[in-house]
């Protein structure tokens, strides 16, 4: 399943399942949902949500469990990658259907420090679950995943080649 890679790149197992309806999926957060709620009801008259101001966007960024993650629709493969620094290979979980990729990702950290009297200890543990839609079906089996310098890096090839062709803007 998972392609050959060159010294500098690991393999990341990736599994195949069942063609999954094609829907987008998203995390449930129930302040923006209620937000959503309000902008139903009420007009901002063009005014963006609180959601959208770039503050909070940069404190999105840093929020645990949602690595960035960038589709690049080919003609002949979909690329999907995912940013995420601190994980180890063996930390991760790949898993294709013709319609999304979802990818898991499990780490845990404890140090220790004893001099004398004095002792520090601290563990720590991060985990995300990202499920992202594909634009179009994909062959799951023949799926290839890579990983390096916190990078995992999937190439998907599609079940049809698409023929994209240039339209005159008149």
């Amino acid at each position: 399943m998972a392609k050959k890679a060159s010294k500098d790149t690991e393999e990341v197992p990736v599994s195949a399942g069942k063609s999954a309806p094609q829907t987008e999926s998203r995390a449930m957060n129930p302040l923006r949902e209620f937000d959503r709620l309000l902008d139903t009801f009420f007009d901002r008259g063009g005014m963006p949500s609180r959601w959208e101001h770039p503050l909070w966007q940069r404190f999105a960024a840093l929020e645990k469990g949602m690595p960035k993650v960038d589709v690049i629709d080919r003609d002949a493969e979909v690329v999907v990658r995912a940013e995420v620094p601190g994980f180890e290979r063996e930390e991760l979980d790949v898993s294709v259907t013709d319609g999304a990729v979802t990818i898991k990702g499990d780490h845990r950290e404890e140090s220790k420090v004893e001099e004398g009297e004095y002792f520090h200890s601290e563990i720590s543990r991060g985990s995300f679950t990202r499920t992202v839609a594909l634009p179009g079906e994909i062959d799951a089996d023949k799926a290839a995943a890579s990983f390096k310098n916190g990078v995992l890096e999937l190439t998907l090839p599609k079940h049809k080649k698409a023929n994209r062709r240039k339209v005159e803007v008149k």
